[in-house]
């Protein structure tokens, strides 16, 4: 009858070693995020009074916010990235 040997893991082998590729996927949709919410920032600036209206912000609060920095994101979305 054939016997069960366990052997230990191999000599380069971690198990604590980073996942090194999902936490450079992770990094990069975070900065794609910043960088597209830098770009709507930007375009904030640009909009008519009428356009402002129409999504319901004031010209103070759109040149507010397209001051804020391409690091300022402060929602919980970003939290689960």
């Amino acid at each position: 009858m054939p016997t069960l040997t366990l052997r230990g893991p191999r000599h380069g082998f971690r198990l604590h070693q980073k996942n090194w590729g999902a936490a450079l996927a992770r990094s990069w949709r975070r900065w794609r995020l910043r960088w597209a919410r830098h770009s709507q920032r930007k375009e904030l600036r640009n909009l008519d009074a009428h356009l402002l209206a129409d999504i319901g912000v004031t010209r103070e609060k759109a040149l507010g916010e397209a001051s804020k920095s391409i690091f300022d994101l402060t929602d919980v979305y970003t939290h689960s990235l």
